[in-house]
């Protein structure tokens, strides 16, 4: 591409947008990739058009996004819409589950579960983008997906972490069920859509002038919405139009260097305002919920990857301690979270609170086996108030009563993230808020 004649602070402009645009399409593609393409990698599901289900709660080895809980276990699957649509089936349920199905760029299309459609069994569609087809008998609801690829980080209660447990859950899931929607009405399938010569995914193609390739490979799949419209034109003005052709090599050295400083003004952005972000309010939801705010559905992106909307689960975390110190490091001081009677999370169906290292954002192998602790923790020991104190530290606590209540970090920093399913209205409106992180003497 030319630079004659190009207005190089529009290029820029349209680069910097265009990472914050195209970010969180990326992030999904690099988790697809993994579970629905690479047939190699050990998170691998099958394809599209299949669960692969984890009965067992998250460890420290599951890294497949970052701030994995451990409430709830995981259930994923990727659909193509190209041919047909799908119908997702699910049992009666006796406890909280949620089938979240996301677009490309992780915006949600709909939800399944005991918030939004209850725990009475049901057969939903999944519609892709233009689909008017005859919608047959039986079906409870339809959802609508505004690309070709989507995909479901679904989570399932699990009551608790014996054997039987986890064999409740893990016979619950598998009645979880896919099939295209000829498979369901029992008709002839259509012809099978095209295999695409999918990109290999290579970590350094999230940052550079690669990103804008496999953006412009995966725009392929994402009709051009009405509402972005004027940034779809601007991006296929560079050569990223969803043909899968833009060729970094061909690039005129100014109009190369304008788009590489074009991301690196993106990727700021998206830091500055994460910085700022302490909890999860706007940052997931629908289209109709988030609009055409990219930066937030960036910042989501990034800080948890398919975090669930606020009225699904609310969460929050601490950035800082009240020292001041950002972010928290167990290897210099002890913590605690103090929790009056009157300020205990308001949860309709249950509360956690999950410690991650930093900066990976991962979960943090400790010799009790304590990744999150809650309402469901058992042997918890409240204050005689009907308050209560989690210890977060590095070392075991000297007082067993503190045991019950510690919350292992690692040597190092750290942040917590407190889950809340159902959340009360006080949680929604800002009425009710988190405690301190409250910082004890530096041992430095």
């Amino acid at each position: 591409m030319s630079g004659a004649g190009l207005d190089l602070d529009a290029v820029r402009e349209t680069a910097a947008q265009g990472w914050v645009y195209g970010h969180p399409v990326l992030e999904n593609y690099r988790t697809m990739y993994t579970q629905a393409i690479d047939s190699t990698d050990p998170r691998y599901v099958g394809g599209f058009g299949r669960f692969r289900h984890y009965p067992q709660p998250s460890r420290p080895r599951n890294t497949d996004i970052v701030t994995p809980n451990n409430d709830t276990p995981y259930s994923w699957c990727w659909l193509d819409l190209r041919a047909e649509p799908w119908v997702v089936s699910v049992p009666a349920m006796d406890r909280y589950y949620v089938l979240p199905f996301h677009d490309l760029d992780t915006t949600y299309l709909g939800y399944i579960g005991a918030r939004a459609t209850g725990q009475a069994p049901g057969d939903y569609l999944i519609a892709g983008h233009g689909w008017d087809g005859e919608m047959p008998a039986g079906i409870a609801a339809v959802l609508r997906a505004d690309t070709q690829l989507i995909g479901c980080l679904g989570r399932t209660y699990l009551t608790g972490l014996t054997d039987q447990d986890v064999t409740q859950l893990k016979s619950i899931q598998n009645q979880y069920r896919l099939r295209p929607l000829s498979a369901f009405i029992g008709t002839a399938a259509p012809p099978a859509a095209p295999v695409p010569a999918w990109p290999r995914w290579r970590e350094e193609n999230s940052d550079g002038l690669g990103f804008l390739a496999v953006l412009d490979f995966l725009l392929g799949f994402f009709p051009v919405l009405p509402t972005q419209r004027d940034l779809r034109e601007r991006l296929a003005a560079l050569g990223v139009d969803g043909t899968g052709t833009f060729d970094p090599a061909a690039l005129d050295p100014q109009v190369r260097t304008a788009l590489e400083e074009g991301l690196a003004r993106g990727r700021a952005q998206v830091e500055d305002a994460k910085a700022q972000a302490v909890g999860s309010t706007g940052l997931f939801g629908t289209r109709d919920q988030l609009g055409e705010d990219y930066l937030a559905r960036c910042v989501g992106a990034d800080k948890g990857l398919y975090g669930l909307p606020e009225e699904e689960a609310w969460y929050g975390g601490w950035i800082a301690d009240s020292a001041g110190n950002r972010p928290p490091n167990a290897a210099t001081r002890d913590y605690t979270v103090h929790y009056r009677a009157d300020q205990l999370p308001k949860a309709r169906f249950f509360w956690s609170a999950t410690l991650y290292r930093l900066p990976e954002r991962l979960l943090v192998d400790n010799p009790i086996n304590r990744y999150s602790i809650g309402d469901r923790t058992p042997g918890l020991v409240y204050d005689p108030d009907g308050g209560l104190t989690l210890y977060v530290q590095h070392t075991r606590p000297a007082d067993p009563d503190r045991v019950a209540n510690w919350l292992p970090a690692p040597d190092g920093p750290f942040t917590v993230i407190t889950r809340i399913y159902g959340p009360d209205p006080a949680v929604l409106d800002g009425t009710w808020t988190l405690p301190d992180l409250t910082a004890g003497p530096d041992r430095g």
